[in-house]
């Protein structure tokens, strides 16, 4: 019998979305709430990108394109602003060029092919000029693209993304957990939040490896199962992550599922 069973009835997802291809990519913007997604066709060699809001589920753009179909991918996300670079050439994964696209619209505000990206702080990106050696830090306007300054890091501290990871755990916990399950590998990835315990594992079924997610509450009932991944071969990366009390994660690498755990 196989272990996977329909998403119980106790907690639904506040989001729940098919994109056309692979999600390579989920980005999100901790001052809007939006979540960027960047799908890749690697048959077609075509990349997109679609943005929804967290907060309510819309979907403020889907499948778009850029002029340059495949070198081409999200650099960050910030106040409304998503980035994204090109690349110098497909054996060459260095990145190219800095173009800003409106989170809402997924119109191009402003792009700049001179600089690069280095990292984000809560004063705005980090650029350089790829023209001078060595490089200059500067902060960029991100709604204009205008170097406004020398980067200062005392001043333009990292951005907090508000999101928890799970940790790595011994499988054997499944067992306390009361999984009955025929469980592949050493180990799981696990999280508490408030009074749930979200776990990730891999187990048997039917003769196919699959990953699997779990929601249980303190006395160890399951309020909530999906099926991530079926018929794999090894083990996946980490699964899920939590943002603000919402449980983001795929499932066949293709459909966005977000819980909304503190309204539960």
């Amino acid at each position: 019998m196989p272990i996977f069973v329909h998403t119980l009835k106790m907690l639904q997802p506040h989001i729940n979305y098919q994109f056309h291809s692979t999600v390579w990519r989920l980005e999100i913007d901790s001052v809007t709430d939006i979540l960027f997604a960047e799908i890749r066709d690697g048959d077609g060699k075509r990349v997109s990108f679609s943005a929804i809001s967290l907060e309510n589920g819309e979907i403020y753009f889907n499948d778009l394109q850029t002029e340059e179909r495949w070198l081409i991918s999200i650099e960050t996300a910030y106040d409304g602003v998503l980035l994204l670079h090109n690349y110098q050439s497909e054996s060459v994964p260095v990145h190219k060029g800095i173009i800003a696209i409106d989170g809402k619209t997924g119109k191009t505000t402003w792009s700049n092919y001179t600089h690069a990206f280095d990292h984000l702080s809560t004063s705005g990106p980090v650029i350089y000029d790829t023209r001078l050696q060595p490089p200059q830090l500067f902060i960029a306007d991100i709604k204009t693209g205008t170097v406004e300054r020398q980067y200062q890091p005392s001043i333009d501290t990292e951005v907090d993304n508000h999101i928890l990871l799970p940790e790595m755990t011994s499988i054997e916990v499944a067992s306390s957990l009361s999984l009955q399950l025929n469980t592949f590998g050493n180990t799981m990835h696990y999280l508490d939040h408030n009074s749930f315990r979200i776990v990730s594992l891999h187990a048997f079924a039917d003769g196919t490896l699959q990953q699997l997610l779990y929601i249980l509450t303190a006395d160890n009932k399951i309020v909530y199962q999906d099926l991530l991944n079926d018929n794999i071969q090894k083990l996946q990366p980490e699964s899920f992550l939590l943002r603000k009390g919402q449980l983001i994660y795929l499932t066949g690498k293709s459909r966005l599922k977000v819980l909304n755990l503190d309204t539960f």
